[in-house]
């Protein structure tokens, strides 16, 4: 007859006894880990609900092998029911570790509040809490911009206070350091608008007029809008960032303490890099999307070069080029009051820098989308 391998765990097991004295002892034995199949609570708890009540709950741990998580939460659980019913609990007869963790589980009460409500709010009631948030944040940037329009006009009267090294520094990254991405993106955009075109311009013989297309579609609207989008993703989210930092760190208290203005210091030098970096950028984006074109017209559309330039310069006019210049210059000042104010708005801790930085950028593409509608609505009406 072989014999029982006397190193293998015990398996675990919950013994529910009855005491003279009115008493319950709950007996626990085997091994306490995850990879066994735990008792339940239940007979602890239905032996609570008899008539009557337990005078006490107590521990015999003696054949207990090893434990995990799984015994800390059946036991707190005993204990909340416990708690409940006014039923005294005797922890002596449990290990030490286990006693301590107990003690440190139950040392700081529940927040009242913390635990979620397992009911979902009436429909009208949600309907009506979103309208609030909504109303509450509409107000928060009304009020933001307002500030920053205070701040601009302190600039001009020269009582705005900022470090020029700052405002330089900013220059410099919303400008030079987006010369990059910017070349990519409006080239690749500029291709794609010519074989777009090319397709169905093709079937008329009328492939030259590619250069239209191209020279157009980049001067007046889609070299403002790539730029706008490229810079938001870029230096929009890198201010929101940046605010944010410092809205944790107390920076920001701290300059108000000083008696310095966070809208002078902060955000007016970077609505005033933007603006001045932004029609810039459109320019360039213009320039690299109608190479773009010129690329796709001469080499695959056979078109002479000197004939394709001719044709761009003939399509596009100057009030194409100053409308893209002039939606560049409202998308500068909507990137920076976005991205400065959910920065300068941002909560006390890291999550909130990333959930503010995302919103940013989210914020920052809507409404250089929702402006790009109404600029060219408004072109459109007036007749340009």
């Amino acid at each position: 007859m072989a014999e029982t391998d006397s190193t293998v765990p015990k398996r675990c097991d919950l013994e529910v006894e009855k005491l003279p004295d009115g008493g319950v002892r709950l007996t626990l034995s085997g091994a306490w880990t995850l990879s066994e199949t735990l008792p339940s609570a239940e007979q602890v708890l239905v032996e609570l609900a008899r008539e009557p009540t337990p005078t006490y709950i107590t521990f015999d741990a003696g054949e207990l092998d090893r434990w995990e998580s799984g015994l800390l939460t059946l036991l707190l659980k005993i204990r909340g029911e416990c708690s409940s019913r006014g039923v005294p609990i005797r922890p002596e007869g449990l290990p030490d570790g286990v006693r301590r963790l107990l003690t440190l589980a139950t040392a700081i009460p529940e927040r009242k509040g913390a635990r979620r409500d397992g009911t979902r709010p009436p429909f009208l009631v949600r309907v009506a809490d979103a309208t609030i948030s909504t109303w509450n944040a509409v107000q928060e940037m009304l009020d933001f911009i307002g500030e920053a329009f205070l701040s601009g006009i302190r600039l001009f009267r020269g009582k705005a206070r900022f470090r020029r090294s700052d405002f330089l520094l900013i220059v410099q990254e919303c400008g030079a350091g987006s010369f990059g991405i910017v070349s990519l993106i409006s080239l690749l955009v500029g291709l794609i608008l010519a074989f777009v075109g090319a397709i169905q311009l093709q079937m008329f013989g009328a492939q030259l007029y590619v250069a239209n297309l191209v020279g157009i579609g980049m001067v007046r609207e889609m070299g403002a809008v790539m730029a706008g989008i490229i810079v938001t993703g870029r230096t929009g989210a890198s201010f929101a960032a940046q605010l944010g930092t410092m809205q944790v760190n107390e920076e920001i208290d701290a300059l108000q303490t000083l008696g310095i203005a966070p809208m002078d210091f902060l955000v007016l030098p970077r609505m005033l890099a933007l603006c001045l970096m932004m029609p810039l950028l459109c320019l360039y984006a213009d320039l690299m999307g109608v190479l773009g074109g010129f690329i796709v017209g001469v080499f695959m559309l056979d078109i002479p070069p000197a004939q394709y330039y001719l044709q761009t310069c003939g399509a596009v006019r100057l009030n194409d080029l100053f409308i893209g210049v002039f939606m560049s210059s409202v998308f500068g000042i909507l990137i920076a009051l976005t991205g400065c104010h959910r920065g300068i708005h941002c909560g006390r801790s890291a999550s909130a820098v990333g959930v503010a930085t995302t919103s940013a950028v989210v914020t920052g593409i809507v409404s250089i989308i929702v402006a790009t509608a109404v600029i060219t609505i408004l072109c459109y009406i007036i007749g340009i």
